[in-house]
């Protein structure tokens, strides 16, 4: 027998999409087929453009980084609301979600990768800011948020 070859990510959403279903888990159940949906989207949108249909583990990294990201958006709106139930279903989204997440790097490990990707670059100005970026997205889809690490990279190299 030859070795299996890893699980990608869309195969363990499948797993867990038919396990929420064996467990009647409808709350869990309804988050994974809204990522099925957003990756079937971005399928399409892919045809529509002529790029390959199908989507890599990385395009579906970002896929969830923004779903997640919506979410917690919309947990501190229903918050401010005092919409606390609505709030509670949009975390409850999150945790689901970043089960197919790597997990996400703490300030400490954002600084480090942001300073090793400023020297691999052979960054000096802010001119080279793009490319620090597309190294770190090479390196940490996923596993940090590049709205914040946009200025931070700004600020190291000005």
């Amino acid at each position: 027998m030859g070795m299996e070859p890893p699980m990608t990510l869309r195969d363990r959403l499948q797993t867990a999409l038919k396990g929420a279903m064996r467990a009647r888990a409808a709350d869990r159940l309804s988050t994974l087929r809204l990522i099925n949906a957003a990756i079937k989207d971005r399928e399409i949108a892919n045809r529509g453009d002529g790029t390959d249909a199908e989507v890599s583990d990385i395009d579906i990294m970002a896929i969830l980084g923004r779903m997640v990201k919506q979410r917690q958006e919309s947990a501190r709106a229903f918050e401010v609301g005092g919409r606390m139930e609505l709030a509670e279903k949009e975390l409850a989204e999150v945790q689901v979600i970043e089960e197919f997440l790597p997990r996400q790097l703490d300030a400490d490990e954002v600084d480090a990768a942001i300073a090793e990707a400023v020297a691999e670059a052979g960054a000096a100005s802010i001119r080279d800011m793009g490319r620090v970026i597309a190294a770190l997205k090479a390196k940490y889809t996923g596993q940090m948020d590049f709205g914040a690490v946009g200025p931070m990279v700004k600020a190291r190299l000005s």
